[in-house]
C-alpha cells in the first residue's frame, strides 16, 4: 500500500515519477485566469487565520458542507471563523474521492508543512498550527505568490474597472511577479439584466462616450479596449450560457439595442441576436490587437433562487447545463474567420460531453498565424478533478495535439491555490508516463522534455505572447 500522498502521489509508473521530478515539478506557473483580487497584491495583505484564506468567497468548499447538512451560518453566515474550519474539517473528511480533499492536502503540506489528515479530531492542531504560520510574513499575498514560482498572474477585470490596483503594482519594484488584467465584458452584453442601463451610465462615465446606439456601445469598449492594452492586457474572457449565433443586420441589432434604452423587454431571440453581434465585434477587435479570446460556456446559474435571493452569485449554486449546440459555436467561429479575423480562442465547456465536439471544432480553424491558435481549455469547475483532467487531456490527445496544449489555470480566489498546478501537472505525467510504459509512445527524452515543460508553462509563454522568458 502506497503513503498517502507521498512524493508519488499519483504517479504510479516509473516513466510518470520521471517526467514529473525531472521536468514538470519545478517548473514556474504562468496563471493565465484566476478571480484573485488585484487589491489584496497591491496591499500584500495579510490573512488572520486559516478560514479567511479556505473558506473565504470559495463555493467549491461551501457545496460541499451543505451537502454534509451543515448549517448556512457556519458557511456564509455569523458563524466565528473557528467554528466554520471545524464544519469544514468534519465535511472534508468524507470528502474521499473528491479534489478538495487533495487540494487542501496539498496546500496543507506545501505552505504549512502539516503532512497529517485534516479531519474533525485534528482540526485544533491543524487550525494553530496554519494560523502560527500564517502570523509570519512569509505568508503575505505577494510572498504566498512568489514562493508558489508565479511568473506572471492574470485577473478577472470589467471593462469600467480603473485598474489602479493593477497600476500599483506594476509600479512597485520590490514585486516581480506581473499581475496583469484581463478583459471580462460580460456586464456590458448582458442587456437582459436590470441594472443594464445603469451599468452602460456607468461605461459612458469611465469612457466618455455618450452610448445611444450599439455603435456608440463598441465605441465607449474600444476606449477601454485601449486602456486595458495599456496597462499589458492581452487575453479576454467571457461568461456565456452557451456560444449563440444567431446572425442579424445592423439595423435589426441597433433596434434591439434602441428598445431596451428605452426601457423595453427584449424577447429571447433578440437578446442572442444582440449578443451574437457583441461577441462578433469584440472578436474583431480582439484579433486586430492579437489578444486571446477565452469562451466559458455550459453554466446554468443561480438555481436555487431562495438562497440566491440571500447571498446573491457566485456562492454555489451552479450546475452544468446540457445545451451547448457545438454547431453554433462553429458558426460563430467560422463568422469571425470568413473575414479574416479570428483571435487565438480558448474553447471551455463545463459539459464534460463537448470534449470530442470541441476537438473536432479545433481542427477546423487552425492556421499558421499562431500555433495551436484554437485551444481547447483545461478540465474547468466541475471537471478540474483527477476523471475530467485525464479524460480533457485524452479527448484532446486524440483529436489533436496534446503537445501544444497551454495547460493548467487556477480560476481560483486563493492564494493557495496553485497546487492545483502541481495535481494537474502529475495527473499530466501519470497519462503520458503510462503511455510510455505501454509502448505506445517512445521513451524519447529530448522530446518528452519537450511536451511537459510546454505544457507545464512553455506552450502558455509562447501562446499569449507575454514578457516572459520559456524554461
Amino acid at each position: 500500500m502506497k503513503q498517502f500522498m507521498d512524493k508519488d502521489f499519483i504517479l504510479s509508473t516509473e516513466s510518470a515519477q520521471k517526467l514529473f521530478h525531472k521536468y514538470a515539478e519545478h517548473m514556474p506557473i504562468l496563471d493565465y485566469h484566476c478571480h484573485i483580487n488585484p487589491k489584496e497584491i497591491a496591499e500584500d495583505r495579510k490573512f488572520e487565520n486559516i478560514t479567511q484564506v479556505w473558506l473565504g468567497g470559495d463555493h467549491y468548499k461551501w457545496r460541499q458542507m451543505r451537502s454534509n447538512g451543515v448549517e448556512e451560518r457556519y458557511i456564509t453566515g455569523d458563524a466565528s471563523d473557528r467554528e466554520k474550519f471545524q464544519k469544514w474539517a468534519e465535511t472534508l473528511e468524507l470528502a474521499i474521492g473528491n479534489p478538495l480533499y487533495h487540494w487542501s492536502h496539498l496546500e496543507l503540506q506545501r505552505y504549512f508543512g502539516y503532512m497529517g489528515h485534516l479531519n474533525g479530531e485534528t482540526a485544533e492542531e491543524v487550525w494553530n498550527l496554519c494560523n502560527e504560520k500564517l502570523a509570519q510574513d512569509s505568508m503575505s499575498a505577494r510572498n504566498l505568490i512568489k514562493q508558489s514560482g508565479v511568473t506572471l498572474l492574470c485577473t478577472t477585470d470589467d471593462p469600467i474597472d480603473s485598474l489602479e490596483y493593477h497600476k500599483i503594482i506594476a509600479e512597485d519594484n520590490s514585486f516581480d511577479v506581473q499581475a496583469l488584467p484581463a478583459w471580462r465584458p460580460d456586464r456590458a452584453m448582458n442587456l437582459e439584466k436590470p441594472d443594464y442601463p445603469e451599468y452602460l451610465a456607468r461605461l459612458s462615465e469611465v469612457s466618455g462616450v455618450a452610448i445611444t446606439t450599439f455603435q456608440t456601445l463598441l465605441e465607449a469598449l474600444r476606449m477601454r479596449l485601449d486602456f486595458f492594452a495599456s496597462m499589458g492586457c492581452r487575453i479576454s474572457d467571457h461568461g456565456l450560457e452557451y456560444v449563440m449565433y444567431v446572425p442579424a443586420s445592423e439595423e435589426q441589432v441597433e433596434a434591439v439595442f434602441a428598445k431596451r434604452l428605452s426601457g423595453g423587454t427584449v424577447s429571447r431571440e433578440e437578446e442572442l441576436l444582440f449578443k451574437t453581434a457583441f461577441m462578433i465585434a469584440m472578436g474583431r477587435e480582439y484579433h486586430a490587437r492579437n489578444w486571446a479570446m477565452q469562451l466559458h460556456y455550459g453554466c446554468k446559474r443561480d438555481n436555487n433562487q431562495l438562497r440566491y435571493a440571500q447571498l446573491g452569485a457566485d456562492t454555489g449554486f451552479d450546475c452544468i447545463n446540457n445545451h451547448t449546440p457545438s454547431a453554433e459555436l462553429a458558426d460563430f467561429l467560422n463568422a469571425l474567420n470568413e473575414t479574416d479575423q479570428l483571435p487565438k480562442t480558448i474553447l471551455y465547456s463545463l459539459n464534460p460531453y463537448d470534449d470530442a465536439s470541441i476537438g473536432t471544432i479545433l481542427g477546423c480553424f487552425q492556421d499558421s498565424s499562431a500555433i495551436a491558435k484554437i485551444q481547447q481549455g483545461s478540465a474547468w469547475w466541475f471537471n478540474d478533478h483527477k476523471t475530467g483532467m485525464t479524460a480533457q487531456m485524452t479527448s484532446l490527445a486524440n483529436l489533436g495535439l496534446l503537445g501544444n496544449f497551454i495547460g493548467m489555470l487556477t480560476d481560483s480566489r486563493s492564494f493557495l491555490s496553485y497546487t492545483r498546478h502541481e495535481y494537474f501537472r502529475r495527473i499530466m505525467c501519470e497519462l503520458i508516463g503510462g503511455w510510455v510504459e505501454h509502448g505506445e509512445y517512445p521513451a524519447d527524452e529530448r522530446v518528452l522534455e519537450k511536451i511537459i515543460k510546454g505544457i507545464s508553462y512553455n506552450n502558455a509563454v509562447r501562446y499569449f505572447g507575454f514578457d516572459l522568458e520559456c524554461v
